[in-house]
């Protein structure tokens, strides 16, 4: 399931675009402000922005314009929501980051169909994936939490990645098997649960993330 942040001042706005998008199958998070949804992207990325312009702190365009400077944020999909419908207006919103726009007042068939196409057709290639204070740096190899460095092996290391890259969806064993140690491979499922374990006791408090979903296999979500 994506998770898809809405930064919007308008309690109205905001509620349609939540109740628009959940009931496509999104999961979805709202924020009155720049400051509160910046907060809460440090604790986890999603796989999509919908930003407002005009905020009550600040200007929606500069906080994209921000995020495609930061190597942790610059390959979010980004799309920006306007009241304002002159051509000039949503270049500019454009080359500031975004990567499409929807103009006010707008359907929801639209607004679907827009965040659809964008999941669609975005491919992230960021080395860097972060969820509630974990992150993985997949270029330097490395894995923090709140910070502070994780030393994995390999397999904890690409064990935690394919979690990662697949977080909120559960994988089974026998897919983490192939996945991770090859289709060939001829160890019992119980190879899995023996690095799961592991994994979590060096991710310490985070590891409660992993969740086990009886006969069939894990998955990293909120708790």
């Amino acid at each position: 399931m994506n998770l898809i942040y809405i930064i919007e001042d308008d309690e109205n706005i905001r509620e349609i675009e939540e109740y628009t998008l959940e009931n496509a199958g999104f999961q979805t998070v709202s924020f009155g402000s720049i400051e509160q949804c910046a907060e809460q992207m440090k604790k986890t990325v999603p796989d999509l922005l919908l930003v407002d312009i005009m905020l009550p702190d600040g200007d929606g365009l500069q906080f994209v314009e921000e995020l495609r400077r930061s190597p942790q944020y610059e390959d979010i999909p980004v799309i920006i929501v306007t009241a304002k419908t002159r051509e000039i207006d949503i270049v500019k919103g454009l080359d500031h980051g975004a990567d499409d726009y929807i103009t006010k007042p707008f359907s929801v068939l639209e607004l679907t169909s827009r965040v659809k196409s964008l999941l669609r057709r975005t491919v992230r290639t960021s080395d860097v994936m972060g969820f509630e204070g974990l992150v993985i740096d997949l270029k330097e190899h490395k894995v923090t939490v709140d910070g502070e460095e994780v030393i994995l092996t390999n397999k904890e290391f690409d064990l935690l990645n394919l979690l990662m890259s697949n977080r909120g969806r559960v994988l089974s064993r026998s897919a983490i098997l192939e996945h991770i140690w090859g289709f060939d491979y001829e160890g019992e499922s119980r190879t899995v649960d023996m690095h799961i374990s592991t994994l979590r006791q060096k991710l310490d408090e985070w590891g409660k993330h992993i969740i086990t979903i009886r006969n069939v296999g894990y998955v990293i979500r909120p708790l």
